[in-house]
C-alpha cells in the first residue's frame, strides 16, 4: 500500500471508502490530510455522484475535487462475484473501513461489519447515515436539510411566531464528517489497548442533535419542571448579537453580548447614555428589556451611517465585534483566510489550476498542506489490484469480465 511522510499520525493506517457525495469523503480526505492511504470504492464507469454537481471544472466540479483530495480510486462491480472477491481482499488489509450506505445494503454487498469483522477483527468500521442503523427513521436517506429541521435548527423561535428558513450551511453532513473522524480517531486509539475492532453506528441526526445544548436550554428546563423563562437569547431577539443594513444596503452583524464590548461601542460612538451601569452577567443572553429599543435603534442608526467597507475598517481598527457579512465570494478571497493560509491552489492533471482548501489543523504539524488531487474514477486500479496481489492475466481478466475498470 502508498507509504505517506512517516511524520503523520496516520501513516501506515489504510482506509477503504464505499462512501459517496457527503459526509463520508470529506471525512475519509481529512484521514488522508492526517497521513493515511484512503482507498476509495467506485462504480465503474460512474463512480461518486458528487462529480455532476454544478459548477464545474473542465471536467468534474468543485464540490468532488474539495471533498476528495489525498485519496486512490479504484473501481469494481460490488454486484460481482470477482469484484466482491477484490472488496475482500482489500477489506482484509483495512484499518479503517467507510461506508454511507442506507442500513442493509453494505450487508447485500457483503462488506458489513459483521461479515468483515469475521476476518479482520481489528477493524475499525464506520457506518453514516442519517438517523442511524436501529430506529423508526432508519431507513430514511440522510438528507441534510430533513436532518437539520428535525433536530431543532432551523425551528428555533417557531414557537414565538418567528419563521424558518433554508439552512445555508450543511451542518448535519459536517457535523456528521467530523464526529465519524472523531470516532475513528478514537477507535484507533482503543485497539492499541484492546486489540480489538470496534463498529461506529454514526447517525447525522444524532450529531447535530448533541451540538444543540445552549438551542435546547428552554425545553431542557421545561423537562425539568421549569418553565424554561426568558429564554436563552441568541437567534435573533437580542438586539447585541443580530444583523443590522448598512448604508450601502449589504450587512452588518453585531456580537456586543459582554457587557465590556457594550461599553467600548458606547464610548465610541460617544452615547454614554446607552451604558446601563447595573448591567450583570444575565443580561449577555437576554433582549434586554426595555432598554433593548434603545440598543437597536442605537445600532441600527450605526450601521445606516456606515458602509460594510467601513465597518470592517471600525472592526479591524478597534476591535469591537461589528462585523460586514461576508459572501462567499468575499471570504475566499478576503485576507482573513490569506494570511492564515487557509487556501492554496495547485496544479491539478485534468483540471488545471485550482484551489484547495487546507485543514487548520496542518499549521499544527499534524496534516499535509499539498494534497494530492481528487482521483478520477477507477485510475488506481491497476496499481491497487497489484498490491493484493492480482498478477497481470488476472487483472486482465477482471477487466474483461467488466469486474474491475482501469477508469479514463
Amino acid at each position: 500500500m502508498e507509504q505517506k511522510d512517516a511524520a503523520l499520525p496516520l501513516s501506515g493506517v489504510t482506509v477503504v471508502d464505499f462512501s459517496r457525495l457527503l459526509p463520508g469523503p470529506w471525512a475519509t480526505q481529512m484521514l488522508g490530510e492526517f497521513g493515511a492511504d484512503v482507498i476509495k470504492v467506485e462504480q465503474p464507469g460512474i463512480g461518486d455522484p458528487s462529480k455532476f454537481n454544478a459548477p464545474n471544472y473542465r471536467k468534474n466540479s468543485v464540490y468532488y475535487n474539495a471533498v476528495n483530495a489525498d485519496k486512490r480510486s479504484i473501481a469494481i462491480d460490488m454486484t460481482s462475484a470477482d469484484g466482491k472477491a477484490v472488496a475482500e481482499r482489500l477489506l482484509r488489509r483495512a484499518d479503517v473501513v467507510m461506508e454511507s450506505f442506507r442500513p442493509g445494503v453494505a450487508a447485500k454487498l457483503g462488506v458489513d461489519y459483521d461479515t468483515v469483522s469475521a476476518y479482520n477483527a481489528r477493524v475499525i468500521y464506520c457506518a453514516i447515515s442519517g438517523f442511524g442503523q436501529t430506529g423508526p427513521l432508519s431507513k430514511v436517506a440522510g438528507h441534510d436539510f430533513v436532518i437539520q429541521a428535525l433536530s431543532g435548527v432551523l425551528g428555533i423561535g417557531l414557537d414565538q411566531g418567528g419563521e424558518a428558513g433554508n439552512p445555508g450551511f450543511q451542518a448535519a453532513d459536517f457535523s456528521g464528517s467530523l464526529y465519524s473522524v472523531i470516532g475513528i480517531l478514537a477507535g484507533l486509539q482503543q485497539r492499541q489497548h484492546t486489540d480489538k475492532g470496534v463498529f461506529i453506528d454514526l447517525a447525522m441526526f444524532d450529531t447535530v442533535f448533541h451540538q444543540t445544548p445552549l438551542l435546547l436550554t428552554s425545553a431542557m428546563a421545561m423537562m425539568a419542571g421549569h418553565s424554561g423563562e426568558p429564554r436563552h437569547e441568541s437567534f435573533g431577539r437580542n438586539p447585541r448579537y443580530s444583523n443590522y443594513s448598512t448604508k450601502d444596503g449589504k450587512t452588518a452583524s453585531v456580537a456586543l453580548l459582554e457587557a465590556k464590548a457594550w461599553v467600548e461601542f458606547a464610548n465610541y460612538i460617544d452615547r454614554p447614555d446607552l451604558i446601563d451601569e447595573n448591567e450583570g452577567p444575565e443580561a449577555r443572553h437576554s433582549d434586554h428589556g426595555e432598554r433593548g429599543d434603545l440598543y437597536r435603534a442605537a445600532l441600527t442608526e450605526f450601521c445606516l451611517a456606515h458602509t460594510r467597507d467601513e465597518i470592517e475598517q471600525v472592526f479591524q481598527d478597534t476591535n469591537i465585534p461589528i462585523s460586514p457579512m461576508f459572501t462567499p465570494a468575499d471570504t475566499i478571497n478576503s485576507i482573513y483566510v490569506k494570511e492564515r493560509g487557509l487556501l492554496r491552489e495547485y496544479d491539478h492533471p485534468v483540471e488545471g489550476r485550482i484551489p484547495q482548501l487546507v485543514n487548520p489543523l496542518t499549521n499544527s504539524g499534524i496534516g499535509e498542506r499539498e494534497h494530492r488531487p481528487a482521483p478520477e474514477t477507477g485510475q488506481d486500479t491497476d496499481a491497487i489490484l497489484a498490491e493484493l496481489g492480482y498478477d497481470e492475466s488476472e487483472r486482465d481478466r477482471l477487466y474483461d469480465s467488466k469486474a474491475a475498470w482501469r477508469g479514463e
